[in-house]
């Protein structure tokens, strides 16, 4: 867009790249959940990098649109890769851009590689650089949607991943090697070139073939994989530079989880559904704590937790809110690895109300109301229980 800053109001506020050219040539590519703020914000620059300080030599705007930041971030690396932007390169003259590389294992893993580390030779795909500094949380993401293997064929026992069905059996022989390679490998690295769109097609199809062959676990498979390509949760992405002034994100559902516990003879779980602000009484779950011999708190957020991402016909949240705080925030996030985790830590005097997890500027009043309405669920359950052990 030439004479961009007399139209900045008509670029979209949506996920993307923007690209900056001087004299028809690329000299930087960004990434931005809002293209319009993080444009905006270089005519009043708050650092001196270079290409802040010379913006004023910028004659024209770009930007492609994206459906998420792990997209953003991966188009981003893309278009550094082919075009090698001049002011791209010259923050990252230090050797310490990331690499995403695939091994040539039968079972290949997934892994990132600094640079200075990095051996063509030595890997099957390579894809980057990658100017963003969270690649652990890129790596993750990206286990989860594809079910890269982090385990080896023939262990004495399944993987954790498998047990939580994010494995599609390598540890347990249950996989060719052909077969993870095609289920696998091929999807992610459609996905690492910027071919979604053509890899949701591609599912597509496979699932329908599945589902006539009556084939009916791996359709659902794909179907799921799918969903989540198609909405890709990535807010753990997402930190202070890169989420610019527009930090509060719109979250459709969320599901708030309780323990209610009476000493070790009625402990109880609730889960309860917001969706868009309101409570959805119809899709409220009970849990009775079954497997807990403790006051453990964490102990049972981790059951309940557990049983129900069981339960995969049950709708996905945007957002998993618990009533606890960094133990319990951190025994979910090892159980559930693709959907952001929010705490509520009462503090010493139990009135704090601190928010813990994800760094996201979320509606606090929205989440204090979740915790309320499933505390309230958790503890009139326990009571129907007392009281029915009471009659009997």
């Amino acid at each position: 867009m030439k004479n961009w800053r007399e139209k900045i109001d008509q670029i979209p506020k949506t996920s993307g790249i923007y690209l900056f050219y001087q004299k028809g040539n690329l000299v930087y590519v960004g990434k931005a959940t809002s293209l319009r703020d993080r444009i905006r914000s270089y005519l009043n620059p708050k650092t001196t990098r270079p290409i802040e300080t010379l913006i004023n030599s910028i004659d024209e705007v770009k930007w492609k649109e994206v459906n998420s930041a792990l997209e953003a971030i991966i188009l981003e690396a893309n278009y550094i890769k082919e075009f090698k932007p001049k002011y791209n390169v010259k923050e990252k003259d230090d050797k310490s851009w990331n690499y995403l590389v695939i091994t040539k294992d039968d079972f290949p893993k997934l892994l990132a590689v600094r640079e200075r580390n990095l051996k063509a030779k030595d890997y099957k795909y390579i894809f980057g650089p990658y100017a963003e500094g969270k690649i652990s949380e890129v790596l993750r993401i990206l286990h989860s949607l594809f079910l890269i293997s982090r385990c080896s064929p023939n262990q004495k026992k399944p993987c954790f991943d498998y047990n939580l069905k994010k494995c599609l059996g390598v540890c347990t022989n249950e996989i060719t090697s052909e077969d993870y390679n095609k289920k696998a490998i091929k999807p992610l690295v459609l996905f690492l070139k910027g071919k979604k769109k053509s890899l949701i097609n591609s599912l597509k199809k496979e699932m329908n073939n599945y589902s006539r062959n009556n084939q009916f676990e791996e359709a659902i498979r794909i179907r799921n994989q799918i969903k989540s390509l198609q909405k890709i949760v990535d807010f753990s992405l997402l930190d202070k530079s890169f989420i610019e002034d527009n930090k509060r994100k719109s979250i459709e559902r969320i599901e708030g989880y309780d323990i209610s516990n009476l000493g070790d003879e009625v402990m109880v779980g609730s889960m309860v559904v917001f969706e868009n602000g309101k409570a959805v009484k119809k899709e409220y779950k009970k849990f009775k704590i079954k497997n807990v011999k403790n006051q453990s708190d964490t102990d049972c957020i981790k059951e309940i937790i557990e049983r129900r991402f069981n339960h995969k016909e049950w709708k996905r949240p945007d957002l998993i809110l618990i009533d606890g705080g960094k133990p319990q925030v951190s025994a979910v996030k090892k159980i559930v690895e693709d959907i952001p985790i929010i705490g509520i830590a009462k503090g010493k005097d139990r009135k704090k109300d601190e928010l813990i997890g994800e760094d996201i500027n979320y509606d606090k009043e929205l989440l204090l109301k979740v915790r309320d309405e499933a505390h309230r669920f958790a503890i009139n359950y326990q009571r129907q229980i007392k009281r029915k052990k009471l009659v009997t």
